[in-house]
C-alpha cells in the first residue's frame, strides 16, 4: 500500500511538472506570439543636405566636421570677389536705363504738348519708347536685386540646429551651385523605425507605447508608435525587357514573414544616451 502511494505520488508529481512546463511554454508563447516585438529596428534622423545658391571658389570653411552648429551660424563662403563686380554692373545698368527712360518720357510729354503740329504716329511711336525704356528700366532694377541675391548667398549658413555630418570642404575646393557641400543631422528629428513581421501587424496600433533599447546603451527609451508603414517593394513587380511583368520561376517552401517599417516617435530620452543616426535598436510594443 505504501509503495502504491508513493509510485502514485510520483505519477503526480510528474504530471504536475509537465502541467506547469506546459502551461509556462504555452504562455511564452502566446507572449511571443501576440506580443510584437523585434530586434530589427534603427535611429534615423532628417539629414539636410545644403547646397550653395552660386558658384565661385571656398573662401574659407567655419565648422569642422561633427561640430554642433546652431541655426544661422555660418558654414563657409564662397569668393565675393566676382559676385561685388556683378552687383556694380547691375548698378551702372540701372544708373544708364534711368536715364533713358528720364530721356524718352521727356521727349513723350514734350510731343503731346505740340501735337497739333506732329502727326498721331509719331505721337504713338514716342509713346511706346517711353513705355519700352520703363520696362528695360525695371528690369534693370530686378537684375540689380538678383545680383544683390547672389552676393548675399556667398555666406552658407545652416538652417537647421544639428551637427556637421561627413565634412569633407577645405579653403580653395570650387563650390558649385546646386551640388551640396555639407550635411546636417537635424538635432530635433531623431526618431527610431523598427521592422515588425507582418504576422505582429494586427496587434500593432498608433499610440501603443513601445520601450527601445538601444544596443549600446542599457537604458530603455519610452516612445509611441507615430505611423506604421503602408508599402515595401515586391520584386515581382520589376518590368523585364518587353514592358512584361518579371515574375520569380522559383518559390521557396519554407515563406518567410515579410518586415514592415513602423515609425516610432521618441517621447523620453534617458540621462547619458546618445542617439546617433543608424544606432540599432530593440522595440517591444505594448498593445
Amino acid at each position: 500500500m505504501k509503495s502504491l502511494l508513493s509510485l502514485l505520488g510520483r505519477y503526480v508529481l510528474t504530471f504536475s511538472a509537465v502541467a506547469v512546463a506546459t502551461l509556462l511554454a504555452f504562455i511564452l508563447w502566446k507572449h511571443y506570439a501576440q506580443t510584437p516585438w523585434t530586434r530589427d529596428g534603427r535611429v534615423r534622423a532628417d539629414v539636410v543636405q545644403i547646397a550653395p545658391n552660386v558658384s565661385g571658389p571656398l573662401l574659407n570653411v567655419s565648422v569642422r566636421d561633427n561640430q554642433w552648429v546652431n541655426r544661422g551660424d555660418v558654414l563657409y563662403s564662397i569668393d565675393p570677389h566676382w559676385l561685388r563686380l556683378a552687383v556694380d554692373s547691375a548698378q551702372a545698368d540701372v544708373e544708364a536705363k534711368r536715364h533713358e527712360m528720364l530721356m524718352r518720357q521727356d521727349a513723350a510729354r514734350r510731343r503731346s504738348q505740340i501735337k497739333g503740329v506732329i502727326s498721331s504716329e509719331d505721337l504713338q511711336q514716342t509713346a511706346s519708347a517711353a513705355s519700352v525704356a520703363a520696362a528695360n528700366y525695371h528690369g534693370a532694377l530686378a537684375a540689380l536685386d538678383l545680383a544683390e541675391l547672389n552676393l548675399s548667398h556667398a555666406i552658407v549658413r545652416s538652417p537647421v540646429t544639428g551637427y556637421v555630418t561627413h565634412l569633407r570642404l577645405r579653403p580653395g575646393d570650387y563650390a558649385t551651385a546646386g551640388e551640396t557641400k555639407v550635411s546636417i543631422i537635424d538635432a530635433n528629428s531623431f526618431w527610431v523605425v523598427g521592422y515588425f513581421e507582418e504576422t505582429k501587424l494586427q496587434h500593432i496600433r498608433t499610440g501603443n507605447t513601445a520601450h527601445i533599447t538601444l544596443m549600446g546603451f542599457k537604458p530603455v527609451i519610452t516612445g509611441h508608435v507615430e505611423s506604421i508603414g503602408r508599402g515595401i517593394d515586391d520584386n515581382n513587380d520589376e518590368t523585364g525587357g518587353l514592358g512584361l511583368p518579371n515574375v520569380e520561376p522559383t518559390f521557396s517552401w519554407v515563406r518567410l514573414a515579410q518586415r514592415i517599417p513602423v515609425r516610432i516617435h521618441i517621447d523620453r530620452l534617458p540621462e547619458g544616451v546618445e542617439l546617433v543616426a543608424g544606432l540599432s535598436a530593440s522595440i517591444s510594443i505594448t498593445p
